[in-house]
This record gives C-alpha cells, structure tokens and sequence, in this order.
C-alpha cells in the first residue's frame, strides 16, 4: 500500500504528526501549570487520523469535530499561534478566547468546530455538506465524532437524510475503543461500528486509523465519490488515544499492556521508519525538523502568554450572523 507514496507525502506526515504531537505534549504541560484551564482533550495517538486525511482532500473542502479538536485544527491550517492563543483564553486566539480548547473554529480555513455536545456536530456536518450541494459546488465536508458519539439519535436522522439527499459528506468515526471510560463492547452488540451503515444503504467500511496510507486510501476514495455525487461514506477508523479521555482523566479502566501495544504501533514511528529506509531524509535533516517542531511550539507559548485578555466589550460580539443569509455558507 506504501508504495504509492512518495517521499513529499511521508515526510509532510512525519512533520504535520509531530508538530500535534508535541503542540498537546505541551498543552498537557501548560494545563498541569494551571496557564490551561477548563476542559481539555488531547489528541496524542490519534495523529495518522488527521494527516491520513488531510493528504487525500483540497484545502477548501470542510472538517467539523467535537471536542478533541486540536490536532485538525492544526492540520486544517490554524496556526499553532492561535490554537494556543486560544486555549490561554486570549484574544489573538482562533475564536478570540471564547471558546477555549473545545471549539476551536475559522471560517477560512473551514474548519467549523469544535463542538462540546457529544454527537452535536454531526447534523451540522450534514448541514454543511447540504450547502455545498444547494449551491452547486464540489467541495466535500469532513464530519469526524467518537464511539460514543455513534449512539446519539442525531447521527441516525443525520444518516438518513444524508443518504436521501446523496450529500457531499464523509461521516469519520474516530473510535479510540472508549467513551470517555466505557468501551465499546460495553454500549453495542455491534462491535464493528461501520455496519451502522448497512441499514441507510451507505458505502461504509474499517480503516487502520494508525495508519497514514490507510486512512489517506480510504478518505481518498470516499471524497472521489462524494464529488462525483455519489453521496456520503462511513468510515469507521480505529485509532487509539494514550491519554485519558481529558485531562481529568487517570485512565484506570485499561490496562498497561493494552497502551503498550498500541504504542509499538505509534503512527509517528511507523512513518518515521519508513523515510529512513528510504533514505528520504537524513538524520541531521530529520533533527531539523524536530527543532523546528520545537520551536514552533515555543513560540505559540510565547504568543500566547504575551497576548491580551479579550476586552470586556467583547461578551456580547458573535452571537448572531449580522448579514442577510446567515444560513448559507459560501
């Protein structure tokens, strides 16, 4: 599967991979200083999801998530700058220190959240992807929820009429194997989850989500069809987080054995090994992305401690859409 990946691709995965990576490692930190507050989900483990996708799409396509959102921002284009910005709560942030590190947002990266109501977003992916269709572009809409997220009510009505409607969206599972502390097996009969699919007639399967090129392979052909108005996909990707489901989180409901051997799996690490045994890239030249990984992530700290509270005046501004067609996204 590797083989039809170049040496660009691997090396932007093993860049854009490491730069989420260290942004939470970072963020975990801040937060046990108390320059963090609120609630706060990290994304460590999870990166092959974001970069797998982000290879196998256009930049003005669309992703909407829920609250485990720092690594696709980051990958969809807000800077590490404003992410941090924002988790400080400063005004430089990406929603001017509104939202803090659930809802992260910018309309022009299109990147639409960020939601904290678990499941929520998924019909306002749909809506995004159905004003797409309603004027008459070929963008597709990325609409990524967790495990638990798969027993809300709203992804059954999202995927009816999704299916209906043959819109242009892509509904991504991220199954981490664990609602908060609940596994899987503890919430369905059905174990594998892209079944769900089978009962609206849509093209649904499983992917390695600690895999690169599986999940650009899987996202590629599912954004192929939604452009070519074949309607939407459910792709189930398995992926694992190292940490707790927030930074409350101890995580005593699994085992260290079962972290380990996700961790021998680490996507960083898989591609990593692969541009070595290429010889795409030296060591000092892999040493040099990782300073510069580093100071990139320095600096969002500095920014983001350097920055200004939001004015008082603010706590009222960007509750309503002051134009004329507040529904329609262009």
């Amino acid at each position: 599967m590797s083989t039809q990946f170049g040496r660009e691709t691997y090396l932007y995965w093993y860049e854009t991979m490491l730069l989420q990576r260290r942004f939470e490692e970072k963020t975990g930190q801040l937060y046990g200083m108390q320059k963090i507050r609120g609630f706060c989900h990290l994304y460590i483990g999870q990166e092959a999801v974001s970069a797998g996708c982000m290879t196998a799409i256009r930049e003005d396509d669309n992703m909407i998530t829920a609250y485990r959102d720092h690594g696709l921002a980051i990958v969809k284009g807000i800077s590490p700058r404003e992410c941090m910005a924002e988790m400080y709560g400063k005004a430089t942030g990406c929603t001017k220190g509104k939202g803090g590190s659930m809802h992260f947002f910018s309309r022009e990266k299109r990147f639409f959240g960020g939601h904290g109501i678990v499941g929520g977003q998924i019909g306002l992916g749909a809506g995004i992807a159905f004003a797409d269709q309603y004027n008459g572009n070929d963008r597709v809409t990325l609409c990524y929820f967790g495990d638990g997220a798969a027993r809300q009510g709203l992804l059954h009505e999202a995927f009816n009429m999704a299916v209906l409607w043959q819109l242009p969206v892509i509904f991504i599972c991220e199954n981490n194997h664990y609602a908060m502390g609940t596994s899987v097996q503890r919430t369905s009969k059905v174990l594998d989850l892209y079944r769900m699919a089978d009962a609206y007639d849509m093209p649904g399967d499983t992917v390695d989500g600690m895999s690169c090129e599986a999940v650009h392979t899987a996202v590629e052909r599912a954004v192929k069809r939604a452009r070519e108005k074949g309607g939407p996909t459910f792709l189930e990707i398995k992926t694992y987080r190292y940490r707790g489901h927030s930074m409350s989180d101890p995580a005593k409901y699994r085992s260290k054995e079962e972290l380990e051997e996700y961790k021998e799996q680490d996507p960083i690490t898989r591609v990593l090994a692969k541009i070595q045994a290429e010889k795409w890239a030296s060591d000092e030249e892999i040493e040099a992305i990782n300073e510069k990984i580093r100071q990139t992530v320095e600096d969002a700290v500095t920014f983001a401690e350097e920055s200004p509270w939001p004015d008082d005046s603010e706590v009222y501004g960007d509750i309503y859409v002051e134009d004329n067609y507040p529904f329609i996204i262009d």
